[in-house]
Order: structure tokens, then C-alpha cells, then sequence
């Protein structure tokens, strides 16, 4: 690696133009696929997936289940738009407001747009003809003993409030629009518009909106949109353009802190050209190889961006420590790499295999954003012990005439160097005082972590504000719910054989009574519906009673009532609760959260109710449905999270115990990472933070950034005694350059990725708040915690010292500050 470099050094125009020719071809390619050599079939154009339902492999179970029972049952995600007047003494059944409801139900109708999918492009649409909404859905009522009317809900918009309150009275007579369609208090109204493709939802929400414009200022309703779909894809719509903000906004953070350190434009611009060209090669390699920009792999950058610094820090900090401008540049350089590439490799390697332990994770997306990451890192470093030696043998004298021992002498008098011995003195003399905090704030960790409840849920991952999430709020306060879950039933394999079972009344029954009991008893469930609300309901207006709202007592009775169904204008909609052979079921539930472990409890009182109610025959039961299908990826990111952490645990110990060759200093490196990650999750158990995606990703990924430091202090460490013969005398050394050295990494590191705090995406900011705490504490736990350990554990660690009695290695380790002078790290 050293030679790599010294050759870097002495060939400066060779390796200037291959890293920058491969970047640009990669980037040419990515941007024009169409210039692909025949010979690169995998080289593909740019394809964009915000879909959370892609975090699961293709072939999933619950994927396959849930693609197969929407085509059983002719089922839609839906476009969900809720329309409230506070300022009508009847809410939205006035004549003005019903008649924007109907003009919107006509937009809906005829949106329709092509999309891609599967590598072909299809026709998405709005399914006019399963629209819920009020001169789309039918009144049912009694024409009289044995016969049933349907007329539309409302076909015409009515010219007076009479007329408006009737439509309002019709559809609570129907227990299948009460909550659903019509607010139970009868003043507000809610629409469902289902799509063909979810990801349109965006681009019929926009279109809405240009129709609702005028409606809220001419009656001062409020119409608010909402619904899973619209979630996911508004956040895809939303992301690029927060990390189009926020990366921009990292390189500068970046760019300044760096100018602050070393107060030289040239050299800090060029740390910046090195993150760039690292940033380039990845996502150009990432769009040619075919894989698609999904909400995960869109904040790469926002990773590569501070990690690809840090090696240039140490290179620079030790160069203008060593660079006097007498000594030949060349061997100021080589000098340098000498010391700093078997740090900077290993810490390359294990930042890369933290972020490469994603790859252990079930979700695909999670996979490809780890193994890029990683490939960014290792293109940073290669960038950076190639061009860095080789831009300083460049760079012009007059460039470097104020960088170097000049200022090392003026830094080592600054705050920043007098900090730091300060920090020395306590880890060296209070190592035990040291020691017992830490394992005091472990057990409160402990404590914390027990605390942690896994949870998510795509409307939260917009701030409180935001529009979306105030639609949801509205929207489920007043309705069933916007949350679709569905549970299909079919008899049992081992079932005794019953003909068309979902028309027998014993079974109608146990599903109207499971559909109660879901109503009734368990949380956050708003309504539940299946085919036994149709026959009741067809089955009161044939006998012209509300005694008869029942399910009749044979199966014949309940054909006839399915029979005089058929007659109305959505005859099909039979078939989104029932197969058309009768042996499978679909119960559906409208929840008012979508919240992961809101969705597990409701799926958990239901198996209960099954297990304590047997149906008349044995029944098997499958669920369905983006809420469904939003808790299975979570908990499969939770699991693959876990597997990753402890891959990445056992390969980040196997690299350092080889780089150390040592397993016991492998140990001793893990040790203020494995505080810092038990610290801040425990905070998360404390503050009642969801274990969210973002919260999980960050567990394994920064495992890897954090023991970077770790790294660094015991390398450092370990060269610097080499020469001193004592830990006593070694301290206050490896508190100098190398302690600052890894400060400024701390410092950029911990700030770089705070531009994230800036999106109104909450992904994105529990991933800046979490990943920055993470790394200034693992910093902080690397200069408290190793210091003390060494000093407690000197004679086992480094054998018998020569040249100086230890004595109380402490006691002398703070004498050797002096009183706030400092020296050269690379003093003999």
C-alpha cells in the first residue's frame, strides 16, 4: 500500500488520468445508456423505486400472497380523499359542497397514464367503476315485499339542502357506507379512489388537487389526501429533492470545517474534488449495473461524502505536523503513508464491511445499499493514497509555504490541542473513575434497550406538519379508518368438504360475528366488512323491516339475496368478499393506524377469536394488504438487521485482531463502539423512540464508521510507544497530532451528516441526528475509554516497559504534560 502510494507520488499525470478517465465512462454510460457497448448487455438506464413493498425479495410469501388474493378478489390500493366543511351547520351535505364532491368523482374517472413495469409500459388508471363515492355507489332500498330498488346514491348533485340531507339519510340507512363513506357524526364524506398501479398515486393526487382548488374557496371545505400509496409515492416524489438539498449542503459543511482545520483553499477543495469523484464512480456503477435508486440507496451520498474525508484528514494533519519545506516532499510523503496506510486500509476494510453486512438483511434494497457504500468507501481510499501524494508533489510552493510546522507549532497553543491534554490527563489519572461511568451508563443502556419497541408506519415518515399526515389525522378521526387490511378465509385442507361453503348461513354468521367482534373489541379497527353486510342488507329491504337486517336461515335464501344483488349497478363488487366458486372468503378491515405493531395486534385478536370460536368448518386464514404487507418487511428488517449486526461485529473483530495481531487488542478496539451502540440505543428506549427502518439500518452500518477511531488510537498507540518504551511516556504523545487527527475526524464525521436535519422527511432525520450521535460518541468513548483501559491494563498489553519505570503510570503520564505544553507526536 505504501509503495501504491510512493508510485502515486512519482507518477502524477498516470494516475490523475486513469481515476479520472474510468469515473467519467462510468458516468458518460450512466447518464446516455444508450452509448453501451453490445458487449455490456447488463448496463441499464436509470430506474427509480420508491416502492416499500420492494424491501422484500420478489418471491416473499407474503408478496406472492398478496398479489395473488388481489386478483381473486379484484382488489385496488386506493387514493383516499376525505372532504370536511366546519363552516356548514350540515358539514359537506349542502348542495355546493356535493356537487364539488361529484365533479371530482368525474376527474377521478377518466385519469388514466402509462407507467413501466415488469420492462414494459401498461396502462395505470383510476377504476372508474369501483369508485366509493356517492354517484358512484347504489341506495339500496325496498320496492316493495320481494323486490329491491337500486338507484344510484346520488346521480344528479342536489339543487337544495333538503335534497342534501336526503342523500345523507340514505346512505346511514346502509350499514355499509356508515364510517366508510359518510363521517359517523353525517358531516363529512370520504372517497375512494382505487388505481390499477400504485405508482400513479402521485400523479392522481396532483390532479385532484388542481380540480380542488376552487372548491375549498368557494365553500370553505377542506378535501385532504391521503392513503398509503400516496404516502410512498410522495415520499419518492420528495426524496431526490432533500438529497439534491442535502448533499450539497454536507460537501459544504464539509468543505468549511476543513477549511477551518487547515486554512488552506487548495488542499481542502482537492478533499472535496477526491469526495466527489468517490460519490461519482459509485452511483454512475450503481445505475449501469442495472440496479435501481430506491429510498435507501438515495442517501449513498450522503455517506460517501463525509467518510471519503477521512482518510485525507489523517494525511493532511500528519503532513503539515512533518512538512517543514526543507525536507524533499517525497519523503515527507513516504514517511507519512509509512505510518498511516496499515490504519487507513483496516479502517477502509471495516468501515466497508460494516456497511457489506447489510448485504445479510432480507430486503434488497437494504442489500444493494450496503454493498455500495462499501464500494464507495474502498473507491475513496484507493482515490485517497493515490491522489493526495500525488497532489502534493504538485501543488505549488507557494501553496504550502504557510501549511506546515509553522502552524503545528501555533495548533499545538490552540484550544482544540489544550482540550485534548486535558482529556489525556483525565483518562491517565482518573482511569478508574473513567471506568465506572462507563459501566454505570452501560447497565442504564441496558435498561434503555429493554425499553425499545419495534414500529413504523410510511404516513410517519413526513414531519406532524405536513400535509399528508394532517390528511391522515382527519381522515381517521372521523372515518373507519384509511389503513385497508384484508383476511381471506378457505376451509382447511383436512376440512371435511362442504359445498360452496360461504353461502351456508352457519358460516355467514361466524364471519358476522367475527366482523363484530372486530368492531367492537380490538383497537383501531373502524369497520369490518365482508359478503355477510351485502345479504343482510339485500335481505331487510326484500321483506321492507329492519328485523329482517339478518342472514336467512337457508342457503337457498342467501343465493336469492346475492341473486337480487346482481341487479345493481356494481353487481361485481360481490366478488371483492367472495370468490366466484364460494370457497374462499375476504373480510375486510378498515383500520384508523397503520402503525406496524397497531396492525400485529389487530391480526393477533383475530387468530385469538378464530382459536376461541371455531367456525362451523376448520378454517385457514391469510392475510393481506399494504398495512399487512408494511409489518412483514419490518419485521424481517428487524431480524436481518440483528444478523447483520453480529456479521458485522464478528467480521469488524476478526479485522482488527488481524491488524493488530492480536485478538486481545481486536477486543480492546470493539470497546468503545459496543458502548457507544448499547448508549444510544438505550436513549432510543428511553425517550420512546420507535425501532424504526432508519433506527435499525444505523445498528449495523455505524458500527463499522465507529470503530474507525478505535483504529487509529491504538495503531498510533502502539507505533509511538515502539520508540517511547512507556505507556507513562506514550500518553502525552498519542494526545497530540494523533489525538487531533481523529478529533477533526470526530468533528466531520458528527456535522457532515447533520445537513440531514434539514429535510422534512423523518428518515432522513433520524438518520443525521442518530448517525451524528453515534459517531461523536464513539469518538468521545475512544479518547475517554481506551486511554484508561491502557493505562490499567499497560503491563499485559505491552509487556515489560524499558527505558522508564512505569511506577504509577498514571501519575506519570500526567506529568508529561507538563502545565499545557505539548510535543511532536513524531519525536523520538
Amino acid at each position: 500500500m505504501r509503495a501504491l502510494s510512493e508510485n502515486a507520488a512519482r507518477n502524477t499525470r498516470g494516475f490523475f488520468v486513469g481515476i479520472l478517465a474510468v469515473t467519467a465512462v462510468l458516468a458518460v454510460l450512466a447518464a446516455v445508456p444508450s452509448l453501451k457497448p453490445g458487449w455490456m448487455p447488463f448496463l441499464s438506464p436509470l430506474t427509480i423505486d420508491t416502492d416499500p413493498e420492494n424491501m422484500l425479495a420478489e418471491d416473499a410469501p407474503v408478496r406472492v400472497n398478496h398479489d395473488r388474493l388481489k386478483n381473486v378478489f379484484g382488489l385496488d390500493d386506493y387514493v383516499v380523499v376525505g372532504v370536511v366543511n366546519p363552516t356548514h351547520d350540515e358539514g359537506v351535505f349542502n348542495p355546493k359542497d356535493l356537487a364539488h364532491v361529484k365533479a371530482l368523482t368525474e376527474t377521478a374517472k377518466g385519469l388514466s397514464y402509462t407507467v413501466t413495469a415488469d420492462g414494459e409500459q401498461q396502462q395505470a388508471r383510476v377504476v372508474s367503476e369501483d369508485i366509493i363515492a356517492p354517484s358512484t355507489v347504489d341506495n339500496i332500498e325496498t320496492g316493495g315485499i320481494g323486490t329491491v330498488e337500486f338507484n344510484y346514491l346520488m346521480r344528479q348533485a342536489p339543487e337544495t339542502q333538503a335534497e342534501a340531507i336526503k342523500v345523507r339519510e340514505r346512505a346511514l340507512d346502509i350499514p355499509m357506507y356508515e364510517g366508510t363513506l359518510v363521517a359517523e357524526n353525517g358531516k363529512a364524506l370520504a372517497l375512494y379512489f382505487p388505481i390499477t398501479h400504485k405508482t400513479i398515486s402521485h400523479s392522481v393526487e396532483q390532479e385532484l388537487k388542481k380540480t380542488i382548488q376552487g372548491f375549498e374557496e368557494d365553500t370553505g371545505a377542506e378535501y385532504h389526501i391521503t392513503g398509503l400509496p400516496v404516502a410512498e409515492d410522495r415520499f419518492g416524489a420528495e426524496m431526490f429533492f432533500q438529497m439534491a438539498v442535502s448533499a450539497p449542503m454536507a460537501m459544504l459543511c464539509v468543505f468549511l470545517l476543513l477549511l477551518y482545520f487547515f486554512r488552506n483553499v487548495k488542499l481542502v477543495l482537492f478533499a472535496i474534488a477526491e469526495a466527489m469523484i468517490a460519490v461519482a464512480f459509485t452511483m454512475s456503477l450503481l445505475v449501469v449495473t442495472g440496479y435501481t435508486v430506491h429510498i435507501m440507496s438515495s442517501m449513498i451520498p450522503i455517506f460517501i461524502i463525509p467518510i471519503a474525508i477521512l482518510d485525507d484528514i489523517h494525511i493532511l494533519s500528519d503532513f503539515h505536523d512533518r512538512y517543514d519545506g526543507k525536507t524533499p516532499r517525497r519523503q515527507v510523503i513516504s514517511e507519512v503513508m509509512g505510518e498511516l496506510w496499515r490504519p487507513m486500509l483496516f479502517t477502509s476494510l471495516t468501515t466497508a464491511a460494516g456497511f457489506g453486512s447489510l448485504m445479510l438483511t432480507p430486503n434488497p434494497p437494504v442489500q444493494v445499499f450496503g454493498a455500495f457504500v462499501a464500494i464507495g468507501v474502498l473507491a475513496a481510499w484507493f482515490v485517497t493514497i493515490t491522489l493526495r501524494p500525488a497532489y502534493l508533489m504538485v501543488v505549488s510552493e507557494k501553496t504550502l509555504e504557510r501549511f506546515g510546522s509553522t502552524r503545528s507549532e501555533g495548533e499545538q497553543r490552540g484550544v482544540l490541542a489544550n482540550g485534548l491534554r486535558g482529556v489525556g490527563r483525565i483518562a491517565g489519572n482518573r482511569n478508574k473513575i473513567v471506568l465506572a461511568v462507563t459501566v454505570v451508563i452501560l447497565a442504564w443502556a441496558g435498561v434503555g434497550i429493554s425499553k425499545i419497541v419495534v414500529n413504523d408506519n410510511p404516513i410517519n415518515w413526513f414531519e406532524s406538519s405536513h400535509e399528508i399526515r394532517v390528511a391522515d389525522r382527519v381522515i381517521n378521526d372521523r372515518f373507519a379508518g384509511s389503513y385497508m387490511a384484508y383476511m381471506s378465509l378457505k376451509p382447511a385442507a383436512d376440512a371435511e368438504a362442504v359445498d360452496q361453503p360461504f353461502k351456508q348461513p352457519e358460516m355467514l354468521r361466524w364471519i358476522a360475528g367475527f366482523q363484530q367482534h372486530m368492531e367492537d373489541n380490538v383497537a383501531h379497527v373502524g369497520k369490518a366488512a365482508g359478503l355477510p353486510d351485502i345479504v343482510k342488507t339485500v335481505h331487510r329491504e326484500l321483506f321492507g323491516k329492519e328485523e329482517a337486517y339478518r342472514i336467512p336461515d337457508s342457503s337457498q335464501a342467501i343465493a336469492q339475496t346475492l341473486l337480487t344483488f346482481e341487479n345493481s349497478h356494481n353487481p361485481d363488487n360481490i366478488w371483492n368478499f367472495v370468490d366466484q366458486d364460494y370457497q374462499r372468503a375476504n373480510v375486510w378491515l378498515q383500520l384508523n393506524s397503520g402503525d406496524n405493531q397497531d396492525m400485529e395486534a389487530v391480526a393477533n385478536a383475530a387468530e385469538a377469536y378464530i382459536d376461541d370460536n371455531p367456525p362451523p368448518t376448520e378454517l385457514q386464514s391469510t392475510w393481506f394488504g399494504l398495512t399487512y404487507v408494511n409489518l412483514i418487511w419490518q419485521e424481517k428488517m428487524v431480524s436481518g438487521m440483528g444478523m447483520a449486526l453480529l456479521g458485522s461485529f464478528a467480521v469488524v473483530f476478526v479485522l482488527v485482531s488481524l491488524l493488530f495481531r492480536s485478538p486481545v487488542w481486536g477486543l480492546l478496539a470493539m470497546v468503545p463502539l459496543t458502548a457507544t451502540i448499547a448508549t444510544i440505543y438505550g436513549v432510543v428506549g428511553w425517550v420512546g423512540k420507535a425501532y424504526d427502518m432508519p433506527t435499525a439500518v444505523l445498528s449495523s452500518l455505524s458500527l463499522g464508521l465507529a470503530v474507525d477511531y478505535a483504529i487509529h488510537f491504538l495503531t498510533r498507540s502502539q507505533q509511538i510507544f515502539a520508540r517511547m518504551k512507556s505507556w507513562a511516556a506514550t500518553l502525552p504523545h498519542v494526545f497530540e497530532e494523533p489525538a487531533r487527527a481523529i478529533t477533526r475526524n470526530i468533528i466531520v464525521l458528527g456535522v457532515g451528516f447533520l445537513p440531514l436535519l434539514a429535510s422534512n422527511l423523518t428518515p432522513y432525520k433520524t438518520v443525521g441526528i442518530l448517525i451524528s450521535s453515534i459517531l461523536v460518541l464513539a469518538g468521545a468513548a475512544t479518547l475517554f475509554i481506551l486511554p484508561a483501559l491502557l493505562t490499567v491494563l499497560q503491563k499485559p498489553l505491552f509487556g515489560k516497559e524499558k527505558g522508564h519505570e512505569s511506577g504509577d503510570g498514571a501519575r506519570v503520564a500526567g506529568a508529561a504534560y507538563g502545565a499545557g505544553g505539548g510535543t511532536r507526536a513524531n519525536e523520538p
